[in-house]
């Protein structure tokens, strides 16, 4: 009995594999060529390439905005961590109490004071996650502001100004020693600190 109805159910596994090859069949596969039929022929020659690269990592390391604004989010994540060890000295003080009691409180006492000991340890890695977490969202966001606001704009007022054709970031490029006029960053790092010098960053929640 087993065998037939497992029978039956290759059979009908079949059967719907079997028409779903026939609708997929019925579909006409589109080729490459009439895929990209619409794509323009015309393309950029060598003698009219205008490149330069950027070195993300500098600007970020270099500018005076960005320095500050990562030295905001070093000094809340160094509260976070003075803040921890206070608390770790605090548990760490009430755990050698509970376990010095274990011979003079009832089982019942002992079992509600464990309890609450873990419940603190509870809320405070919960506590110290959140708030971690909300550093970096005050940071991200600042670092946002600063690029839709003030580091897009100056890189796109440099593209013009050169007439550049393709800006890449210096981090993946590989490039000649003699080659001139190729690395904006300092160009980009200069226009920044001349464009703004101190950012605001959020205060995280928890602080």
């Amino acid at each position: 009995m087993i065998w037939q109805k497992q029978t039956q159910i290759t059979s009908q596994l079949k059967t719907i594999k079997l028409g779903i090859w026939a609708v997929a069949s019925m579909r006409h596969e589109v080729t490459v060529n009439e895929a990209i039929s619409e794509v323009s022929e015309n393309a950029i020659t060598g003698a009219d390439m205008r490149i330069a690269v950027i070195r993300m990592d500098a600007v970020q390391t270099d500018s005076a905005a960005l320095k500050e604004l990562r030295a905001k989010k070093e000094n809340y994540e160094k509260k976070l961590r003075d803040e921890l060890t206070s608390e770790q000295k605090i548990l760490e003080k009430e755990k050698a109490e509970i376990e010095k009691s274990q011979d003079v409180l009832s089982p019942e006492a002992l079992q509600r004071r464990v309890v609450d000991y873990q419940k603190r340890v509870a809320n405070l890695q919960r506590s110290l996650t959140e708030r971690a977490q909300s550093i970096e969202e005050s940071y991200q966001r600042a670092l946002a502001d600063i690029q839709e606001k003030h580091l897009d704009p100056i890189i796109e007022g440099i593209i013009a100004k050169k007439n550049l054709s393709l800006v890449i970031d210096g981090r993946f490029a590989r490039t000649g020693a003699n080659v001139e006029n190729l690395d904006i960053t300092d160009d980009v790092v200069k226009a920044l600190n001349k464009k703004v010098s101190t950012v605001k960053m959020s205060t995280p929640k928890g602080f």
